[in-house]
């Protein structure tokens, strides 16, 4: 403790365990900018003190049975569900989404715990005769220690994208939460131990030095990691290389579609969710609307309701801060340089909204949603990733123009076309270059047992990182083929 911040420790072998780093970083409330806690910034051998408890614990979990560890599973299950609000409000104190979002975060991760208490189900292997006498079957064996490296956007579900399955499969795991949102995993590992033997599960806090410790650690076998596409790419590069396996989630730029038959309200209602769900601090929200023909009523209603917002953490109309004063920064030059350099048109300026001006004013990160129209599919702001509240709006001369420019998109996460007819959704949903498509709906997060991720520079690796795939990720078939041969005839005496 120091003063009255709390110092937070690495959670190793089920043991609060106090870093050997002294240098410190404050984790600062979105909400009013005042530090809140102080992370250990870990060392290389903060994070093989922990890689050492996951191997020790390695042996004895992968040896119980599927149902044995579900039922481990369940356990934590229980424990979460019971502190759902208080792990919300974690999130809320240093996140800053508003109390829905929250919730959401928590309900969303636990959802994939809940998926992962049907492994004995799901993961179960297969036998059968190939030719006389001779038996094949397989069975999914653990990796052993693997790790996770997540972002600061859902301190919650993110890392439950992979921890449940990763531990139901048998393997014993090390989380390396974002930074600037160490507080919730670090109380999801005080409550874990209360119910997974030690070592299962551990956590190491830090900064970049301590990922890549993590990474490239010799006895990690495989990693997750969400984060921005160019250090995905190279976290999945350096991780191949060594021979691990690794799958890289990256960033995003979605594009949405309305057609001229799309219900203006509900698509107005959902664009503006979309893109400001969350302060826009999402993989899935909505960067591009692309509207076919002229429909200046719904570019009306957008503005009108993203205007309507205000800044709070409670209510429907509400929107919370962003992470930062970096990241408000951030969208500022962007929104800057679309006018300056690109000549959009400013539709909505939340640079300049007073409720959203007053709260950054009196110390927190907040920023107002913006609304930008476009004349050219080649203007800078049309293809990076912004992150955050920030829609560009360009119209179209036909579906046909729409979808080339939606494929010309080096990413490949989530696309969305809004409209009344079953055909042009089919034509829309066979010819979008995302891995995660929506018919109506703007944030076409996949729901267990379907699995999340996306393609091109969306992901980097095989596979998707929940669902099916994730129980392929974090386990290898043994095969194993037997024959016997017939017993020679004894007598019964014998």
């Amino acid at each position: 403790m120091t003063g009255t911040v709390p110092l937070l420790t690495n959670h190793i072998g089920n043991a609060a365990v106090a870093a050997a780093a002294a240098k410190q970083l404050a984790v600062t409330s979105p909400h009013t900018g005042e530090t809140i806690a102080l992370v250990p910034l870990s060392t290389p051998a903060d994070v093989a003190a922990a890689v050492a408890a996951a191997k020790q614990a390695s042996g004895a979990w992968a040896a119980l049975t599927l149902k044995a560890r579900a039922a481990h599973l369940l356990r934590l299950y229980t424990v979460l569900q019971a502190h759902a609000d208080e792990l919300a409000e974690l999130v809320v104190r240093e996140h800053g989404k508003n109390k829905a979002e929250a919730l959401g975060d928590v309900a969303k991760g636990l959802e994939t715990l809940e998926y992962a208490l049907s492994l004995p189900q799901l993961a179960q292997g297969r036998a059968t005769y190939v030719s006389g006498g001779v038996q094949c079957r397989d069975e999914r064996v653990a990796l052993g220690v693997v790790g996770g490296i997540v972002p600061f956007n859902f301190p919650f579900m993110v890392p439950f994208w992979t921890i449940p399955l990763a531990l139901g499969m048998g393997n014993t795991y090390v989380l390396k939460p974002s930074e600037k949102v160490p507080m919730t995993m670090a109380r999801v590992a005080e409550l874990a131990a209360t119910v997974l033997p030690p070592g299962v599960l551990n956590i190491v806090h830090g900064d970049a030095a301590a990922a890549t410790a993590l990474l490239e650690h010799r006895d990690v076998s495989a990693l997750a990691f969400v984060g921005t596409s160019p250090v995905a790419e190279a976290v999945h590069a350096r991780g191949t290389l060594l021979g691990k396996r690794v799958l890289a989630l990256g960033g995003a730029k979605n594009h949405l579609v309305a057609l001229p038959d799309c219900d203006v309200e509900m698509t107005a209602q959902d664009v503006v969710n979309s893109f400001t769900g969350c302060a826009g601090e999402r993989c899935m929200a909505a960067s591009v609307l692309l509207i076919v023909g002229e429909q200046p009523e719904l570019e009306r209603r957008i503005v009108a309701k993203a205007g309507a917002l205000v800044p709070g953490r409670d209510g429907a109309r509400s929107m919370g801060p962003v992470i930062d004063a970096h990241a408000v920064a951030r969208i500022e030059a962007a929104i800057a340089r679309a006018c300056a350099d690109d000549g959009a048109e400013l539709l909505l300026d939340g640079r300049a909204m007073p409720a959203f001006a007053a709260q950054r004013a009196a110390g927190g990160f907040w920023i107002g949603p913006s609304v930008l129209r476009h004349a050219r599919a080649t203007d800078d702001a049309m293809h990076f990733e912004i992150f955050g509240p920030v829609l560009s709006i360009l119209r179209c001369r036909s579906a046909d123009e729409a979808l080339a420019i939606e494929n010309a998109n080096c990413y490949g996460n989530a696309a969305c076309v809004y409209t009344s007819s079953g055909a042009a959704a089919e034509h829309f949903s066979q010819r979008f270059h995302a891995g995660m498509v929506g018919v109506n709906i703007g944030v076409p997060v996949p729901r267990e047992p379907f699995s999340f991720g996306g393609i091109g520079r969306s992901r980097f690796g095989q596979g998707d990182i929940t669902g099916d795939a994730a129980i392929e990720f974090f386990s290898f078939r043994r095969k194993i083929t037997t024959k016997w041969t017939a017993p020679k005839e004894q007598s019964w005496m014998s």
